[in-house]
């Protein structure tokens, strides 16, 4: 039985360790044989590191390490190429650091390569370009360069401008120098977690292709359905798929479904659900931006934009949206075709996704004291039907709402969404009708639903509003192959900063 590469990025330790290897040798074949300059865009922990791996050993001719893979009879096994590999995952602080790294990551190639290391200057750019010309002229072989993480260093440093430009103005540098070298190098591929526009970091290295969202290579990092089940098989027993799914299965690429290696890899070795990837690190400036931009996170789910949206981040222009999707709290739902182009629907990937996020954003409205206790009664709450209770709990939460963090009437529609969010319960704002949008539906294993409408109003008159509005859309017939289905109106007031009105009634 094959071991579970937890942690292992290092193509050739995975293989002749015993552990599973996920085969996407075919995806690389057709990359290396369609071009030579190459981006790619994927979250934190998604595989691209082995991504790296795999290619490097491919090109370094380590035909064993390939055995019965897609690759092992197509590759020209004899034609090897030299490998310059730089990875930026150290933690940056200033440009000072990034210098250090940068002149170390070369030092290091140099020694791979035999080659002695200039003495008479550290600007990495010149080291760079001499390092490519140097192992290119004595092999009479093109180079191959891998980039790892490239934008690592403008995130750490991302919530002070003036430091992240002074590191962007660096690596800019730094990968302007490949533009000059085209006839020295076979193959490159740039991998990070965002996606700077090419102007602001890649001026000039105009053929840098990007297949961040190229559905050929949709699947290239992370697990399909399929895969997880043919090369896991032995750990799956006993094993409920359709809950797995739920929690860690969900991002998309324009290929298939997918799930996070790190995500399922920590699952299978222990059978506990947990928040595994989300725990690793959320940027602390993402939750930091949405509390300084009073962001309307009930916006996140069912978003629809276009490609350009997606690719808006970088230094002067840093859109919630682009750095939600780059990062992975956010990923493709659905794709719809325009005269002018693609639009995509964003929303959370999973469960896992779903929890975690709202229970960062939960306390920017609502007292912590009160957040810890009450997402466990609504789950009781609405897994036994007690709609009496929920009005007294969504009551407790109104009331609990922090005057630090109050902003306006969106704190209480934010602060109930985001609650139901933290439930696990699959939730579903601005959920698509024929006949207008649901605010939110709450389905609830897999055989209650509610549908809940949510407004603010200011005058007596406007009381039954909410609930009338899914009545006369008849929101709840697209939920009427469910057991039970609840149709709920709540409706809060401007100014006294209450619920004025709670209607619910069973459809079903």
């Amino acid at each position: 039985m094959k071991k579970l590469g937890i942690g292992i990025s290092d193509f050739k330790e995975l293989i002749k360790g015993n552990y599973i290897y996920v085969d996407k040798t075919e995806y690389i074949y057709k990359l290396i044989n369609s071009g030579k300059y190459y981006f790619l865009s994927r979250p934190r922990r998604f595989g691209k590191s082995l991504l790296l791996s795999t290619i490097e050993y491919l090109f370094r001719g380590e035909r064993e390490l390939y055995k019965g893979m897609y690759i092992e009879d197509k590759w020209e096994w004899e034609e090897t190429k030299p490998v310059v590999r730089i990875d930026f995952a150290k933690d940056i602080k200033k440009k000072e650091d990034l210098k250090e790294k940068m002149y170390q990551e070369l030092r290091k190639n140099y020694m791979w390569n035999k080659l002695e290391m200039p003495k008479e200057t550290r600007d990495e750019s010149i080291l760079l370009e001499e390092l490519i010309m140097r192992i290119s002229e004595r092999e009479r072989k093109q180079v191959v360069v891998l980039v790892d993480e490239y934008d690592k260093p403008i995130l750490d440093v991302i919530e002070d401008k003036k430091e992240a430009e002074e590191v962007r103005k660096e690596l800019k540098a730094l990968y302007s120098v490949l533009k000059g070298l085209d006839r020295y190098i076979r193959f490159v591929i740039i991998t990070g977690v965002s996606k700077f526009s090419k102007v602001s970091l890649f001026s000039g290295l105009n053929q840098l292709k990007d297949i961040s969202l190229d559905l050929r290579y949709g699947n290239i990092c992370g697990y399909t359905q399929e895969e997880l089940e043919k090369y896991f098989k032995e750990y799956l027993e006993g094993v409920d798929l359709e809950e797995v799914k739920e929690w860690y299965n969900g991002y998309n690429f324009l290929g298939e479904r997918l799930y996070n290696p790190f995500d399922i890899l920590l699952y299978l070795d222990s059978k506990v659900y947990k928040n595994y990837w989300y725990k690793t690190g959320t940027p602390s400036f993402l939750i930091k931006l949405i509390k300084s931009r009073r962001y309307d996170i009930t916006k996140l789910e069912n978003m629809v934009v276009r490609e350009d949206i997606l690719e808006k981040f970088d230094i002067e222009e840093i859109r919630i949206e682009a750095i939600m999707y780059q990062t992975g709290y956010l990923t493709i739902k659905e794709v719809y075709k325009k005269e002018y182009g693609e639009e995509y629907r964003l929303g959370f990937p999973n469960k896992e996704v779903r929890i975690s996020f709202n229970e960062d954003v939960l306390p920017l409205v609502l007292k912590d004291e009160v957040r810890e206790n009450i997402a466990g009664k609504i789950i009781e709450i609405l897994k036994g039907e007690k709609l009496e209770e929920l009005r007294e709990q969504v009551e407790v939460l109104i009331s609990n709402i922090s005057y630090v963090h109050y902003r306006g009437e969106s704190s209480y529609v934010i602060a109930i969404f985001s609650l139901l969010y933290t439930t696990g319960l699959n939730v579903i704002t601005e959920d698509n009708t024929n006949k207008g949008r649901i605010d939110l539906a709450v389905i609830v294993d897999r055989s209650i639903v509610y549908i809940i409408e949510v407004k603010v109003i200011e005058r007596e008159e406007e009381k039954g509003k909410a609930i009338k509005q899914i009545q006369e859309r008849e929101y709840y017939k697209k939920y009427m192959n469910y057991e039970r289905v609840y149709i709920v109106g709540i409706e809060l007031n401007r100014n006294k900063k209450r619920i004025v009105n709670y209607e619910y009634k069973r459809m079903k």
